[in-house]
């Protein structure tokens, strides 16, 4: 039996997405050399929508990235035998820039990881910022996000779920599963 709550909805995912658009911006001084790259799936969405609340707020056009991390896990081989690499999508230099990478949930950190393996072979940033939708605790690895839409302590048998109306089809929310 699986018993679920939810943590977010529409509304909270919303403002807080709004939230760390106004910390990036103020952090980086302005939308200056800011670009924002997106780990697929749901990290890409959440870019997009990092991107047009900064343009909303600033007026700047943001480029926005989409990261394919695949090929870098370090569990390739436990995932699958056959893994999908899907698109990676970076039409801008990003050397010298402040990159923000986004994701939904950060967890053990071994999916960032691979993201910072995977984007230096696209260049020598300035500096890589990490934004995250929802940070549940249980680092594995020494990884922190500069940007958080919100904290949510978990259990290890627990599962956050992160439901997005671009990926999923349906309202957007944040819920915890337990079995």
């Amino acid at each position: 039996m699986t018993i679920t709550s939810k943590i977010l909805d529409q509304d909270a995912i919303r403002r807080a997405v709004l939230r760390v658009a106004h910390e990036v911006l103020e952090k980086n001084k302005g939308g200056k050399d800011v670009c924002l790259v997106g780990i697929r799936t749901r990290g890409v969405v959440l870019a997009q929508r990092l991107k047009e609340c900064i343009k909303q707020i600033e007026g700047a056009e943001i480029p926005v990235g989409i990261l394919d991390i695949t090929l870098y896990r370090d569990d390739l081989t436990l995932v699958d035998t056959q893994p999908v690499v899907r698109e990676t999508s970076l039409h801008f230099d990003i050397t010298d820039k402040k990159v923000v990478l986004v994701d939904d949930v950060l967890f053990t950190g071994r999916t960032i990881r691979a993201a910072l393996d995977a984007l230096i072979d696209f260049g020598r940033p300035a500096n890589i910022q990490l934004a995250v939708l929802i940070d549940r605790g249980h680092r594995e690895l020494p990884i922190r996000a500069d940007y958080v839409g919100k904290n949510i302590p978990t259990s290890l048998e627990q599962n956050v779920k992160v439901v997005l109306e671009e990926v999923d089809g349906r309202g957007d929310e944040v819920i915890i599963e337990k079995r």
